[in-house]
C-alpha cells in the first residue's frame, strides 16, 4: 500500500500554521502604542486568510500572517486589534456590544474585592467563618442578569463561595449557600451582597485524589498498547496524513481545536497516491452554553458560555500532565498570550494517536466455510479544557472507511448547593451526598462545519424514514422509504433531530458523480440530543439562540464564525445564527456551512460525586457514494501470533 503524501509537504505555504511565540510578541508590541498602558490582553488568534487567497497560494511562496488580539482597559473598555505581521500595520476597534473574554485580571479582582468587602465579611461571620484564607471564590459571568446597581457598560461578574479544609481539599464539597457577591470590575467594588440566609455547610469531604483513597483495586491487570514499527501517520509541522486522510490542526480561543482542509487522497489502481478530494474546509466548535434549570437563586441565572466567555482555547490542558491517549503519541504545542502581553506555550495541547476500534467488517461463507474479517482503526485528534469545575474533551475521530466523528467528553465536578434535611427539591436539584445537592443543567455545543465537498458548490437534503400508507402499493402495511427533501433556504434548514424517523442530513455535490451516475455526498448523522429548554423569552434564549435547534445551514460568510456572535461576555443577546438566518438566504449549490447543536441534559446522581465519570455526546459524518465501493477492501488481514 502506498503511503499518503502530505497536503503541502515541506513548503512555506501553510496558511493555518498556529502563531509562534515571536509572532505573538511582535503583535503585542505593535498593539501597545494604540492601547492604554493599563490594558490587559485576553486572547490572540490567527486571522485566517481569505478562502479564495488560500486556494490561489503558491505552495512554494509565503503566506499572509495576521493576528487578532482582544483585551480590556478599565478606562476605555474592550478592544479588538488586528495586526498584519508582514506589513506591520495595526487596526484597533473599540467594542461596545459585549466584552472581551474573562481572563486572569478579572478572576484576581473578583477574589480580592469580594474578600475585602465588609458586607460579604459580615455575611461570612453569620456563618461562623471569620478567616478567609481557605475560602474559595468562584467568579461567574452574569450576562443577561446584571445587577441594577451596575452602571451600563461596566464589566461585572458574580462571586460564589466554598470552604476548603486545606489548600488541597475539594472546595466544591462545602458550598456556602445563600451568598452571592455582585462585583463591578470597572468601579473596583462589590455593588451588592445577596444573602438569603444561613444554610449548614455539608459535613463530608469530597476528596478524589489518589493520595486520599484508602485502597485500590488489585485485580486490574495492565493493558499495554505497542506499535513496534511506529505509527501509521505522518506529521509535518501541524500537517497530518494518515491512511488517505490529510489535514492540519490548530487552536482558536473560542473555537478550540480546529481541523483545517480535511480531505481524502484516493489511490490509483497501481497503488500510487492520487487525487486529494476535499471534504471540510474547516471544522470546529463555534460556541457552547451551559444553562441551569434549578429555580434556586444560587443557580437560576447561570448560563455560562464556556467557549466564548472563558476563551476555552486559551485554557487547554497541557496533556503531558495526563490524558487518555495510549500507544505512539504525537503532541502539538500551542502558543497563547498572557494578560500582561507576554507569550506563553501550552505544551502538548493537542494529542494525536491511532487506536484499534474492533471489527471493521466480517463475513463467514457457509458454503465454502471460509471467513474474512478486518479490524477497524481510527486516528484520534483531541484536546482537553478545564473551565472552572468542568472538564471538556473534544475528540475528532477519522476512520479507515471514510467516517468522521466528533465526540465530546464531559467530566470534572458538578455544580452544587448546600441543603439541610427536608430542603431537597429533587426535581430541580437531586441529592448527591449528605447535605449536598446538584442542579439539573444542560451542556449544549454548536459545531461549525464549513463544507468543501469535492471542491465545489454544495446543497443539503433532509433524509428520513417515512412509512407508506396502506394501499395497493403497500397491502401489508410494511413499506417504508428513505425520503429526501431539499432544504432550499436558511429558514427551511432550521431543523431538529427526529430519532423516531431516523432523521439525518446529506450534503451533496451535484457537479460530481460516482460510477452509478449519482452525485457524491456525505451524510450528517446526529446523535440523540436535546435543544435549549429555557423559555423563548428568557435571557438565556436571547443570548444562546443557536441552542434552540439542532441544525442551521448558512452560505459561507467569513464574518459568521461564532454561533452567538463574537463577543458574548455581557452581550444582551440577539446576535449570531438567529440574526444571520433571518435573511433567509439561498443555500442551494452554495459554499455551505452546516451548524449542529448537540449536547446533554444532565440530571445529577450520587455516582457523579465527588468527580463525574465521563458523559458523551457528538455526531458522525459518513460517505454516501463518495467512494465507488467499500474503500477498506485493501486493509490487510490481522496477523495472528
Amino acid at each position: 500500500m502506498a503511503v499518503s503524501t502530505l497536503y503541502a509537504p515541506t513548503t512555506s505555504a501553510r496558511p493555518f500554521e498556529p502563531l509562534s511565540i515571536s509572532e505573538i510578541e511582535a503583535a503585542v508590541a505593535l498593539v501597545r502604542p494604540h492601547v492604554a498602558d493599563t490594558a490587559s490582553f485576553a486572547s490572540v488568534a490567527l486571522v485566517e486568510p481569505d478562502k479564495a487567497l488560500v486556494a490561489s497560494l503558491d505552495v512554494t511562496g509565503p503566506c499572509p500572517r495576521a493576528a487578532l488580539i482582544t483585551g480590556f482597559d478599565q478606562g476605555s473598555g474592550t478592544f479588538a486589534a488586528e495586526v498584519d505581521l508582514i506589513a506591520k500595520t495595526v487596526s484597533v476597534e473599540s467594542i461596545s456590544d459585549g466584552g472581551a473574554p474573562i481572563h486572569w485580571p478579572d478572576v484576581e479582582k473578583v477574589v480580592r474585592l469580594t474578600k475585602a468587602d465588609p458586607d460579604w465579611q459580615a455575611a461570612m461571620a453569620k456563618r461562623g467563618i471569620t478567616t478567609f484564607e481557605l475560602v474559595q471564590i468562584d467568579p461567574w459571568p452574569t450576562g443577561g442578569y446584571i445587577h441594577p446597581d451596575v452602571p451600563e457598560g461596566h464589566r461585572v461578574m458574580r462571586a460564589i463561595s466554598f470552604l476548603r479544609t486545606d489548600k488541597t481539599d475539594n472546595g466544591y464539597a462545602r458550598p456556602i449557600q445563600g451568598l452571592i457577591a455582585h462585583v463591578d470590575l470597572t468601579a473596583d467594588k462589590v455593588v451588592h451582597v445577596e444573602d438569603t440566609g444561613v444554610v449548614a455547610i455539608p459535613p463530608e469531604a469530597g476528596r478524589y485524589d489518589a493520595e486520599h483513597q484508602t485502597s485500590f483495586r488489585t485485580d486490574l491487570k495492565p493493558i499495554e498498547i505497542t506499535q513496534p514499527e511506529g505509527p501509521s501517520y505522518i506529521v509535518d509541522g501541524y500537517n497530518v496524513a494518515w491512511q488517505g486522510w490529510e489535514f492540519s490542526v490548530s487552536m482558536h480561543p473560542t473555537h478550540g481545536l480546529i481541523l483545517h482542509q480535511l480531505g481524502y487522497r484516493q489511490q490509483s489502481e497501481d497503488g500510487a497516491a492520487g487525487e486529494l478530494r476535499n471534504i471540510l474546509y474547516r471544522a470546529s466548535l463555534s460556541d457552547m452554553v451551559v444553562p441551569y434549570g434549578d429555580t434556586n437563586h444560587m443557580h437560576a441565572w447561570k448560563h455560562v458560555f464556556d467557549a466564548s466567555e472563558a476563551a476555552i482555547g486559551t485554557i487547554a490542558n497541557a496533556l503531558k500532565l495526563g490524558c487518555d491517549c495510549l500507544g505512539e503519541i504525537h503532541y502539538f504545542d500551542i502558543n497563547v498570550v498572557n494578560w500582561d502581553g507576554k507569550a506563553r506555550t501550552i505544551p502538548n495541547a493537542i494529542c494525536l494517536h491511532e487506536e484499534d476500534y474492533g471489527i471493521l467488517w466480517k463475513h463467514r461463507d457457509g458454503q465454502s466455510q471460509t471467513q474474512e474479517v478486518r479490524r477497524q482503526r481510527r486516528l484520534v485528534i483531541s484536546s482537553m479544557h478545564t473551565v472552572g469545575n468542568y472538564e471538556y474533551g473534544f475528540f475528532w475521530y477519522l476512520y479507515l472507511d471514510g467516517t468522521i466523528q466528533m465526540e465530546v467528553k464531559l467530566t470534572g465536578i458538578v455544580g452544587v448547593s448546600a441543603v439541610e434535611d427536608g430542603g431537597e427539591d429533587p426535581e430541580f436539584a437531586p441529592l448527591i451526598a449528605p447535605g449536598l445537592a446538584s442542579p439539573v443543567h444542560q451542556h449544549l455545543f454548536c459545531f461549525r462545519l464549513d463544507f468543501d465537498l469535492d471542491g465545489g458548490a454544495n446543497r443539503i437534503y433532509e433524509v428520513e424514514a417515512e412509512p407508506l400508507p396502506m394501499g395497493d402499493n403497500n397491502p401489508h402495511g410494511t413499506a417504508f422509504r428513505a425520503k429526501a427533501s431539499l432544504l432550499p433556504t436558511e429558514g427551511q434548514a432550521i431543523r431538529d433531530n427526529n430519532t423516531a424517523r431516523s432523521r439525518s442530513w446529506k450534503v451533496v455535490n451535484q457537479a460530481r458523480t460516482n460510477r452509478m451516475g449519482k452525485p457524491v455526498a456525505f451524510k450528517f448523522l446526529p446523535n440523540p440530543s436535546p435543544t435549549l429548554l429555557a423559555h423563548e423569552d428568557s435571557p438565556v434564549a436571547k443570548r444562546a439562540g443557536f441552542a434552540k435547534h439542532n441544525l442551521w445551514v448558512t452560505p459561507y460568510d467569513p464574518a459568521e464564525m461564532s454561533a452567538a456572535g463574537e463577543f458574548t461576555n455581557l452581550h444582551p443577546g440577539g446576535d449570531g445564527l438567529p440574526r444571520w438566518t433571518a435573511a433567509n438566504r439561498d443555500i442551494v449549490d452554495q459554499d455551505l456551512v452546516v451548524w449542529h447543536t448537540v449536547g446533554v441534559t444532565h440530571v445529577p446522581r450520587p455516582e457523579d460525586w465527588p468527580v463525574m465519570p465521563v458523559e458523551y455526546c457528538g455526531f458522525m459524518l459518513q460517505p454516501v457514494g463518495f467512494f465507488e465501493r467499500n474503500p477498506t477492501l485493501d486493509v490487510p488481514p490481522s496477523k495472528h501470533g
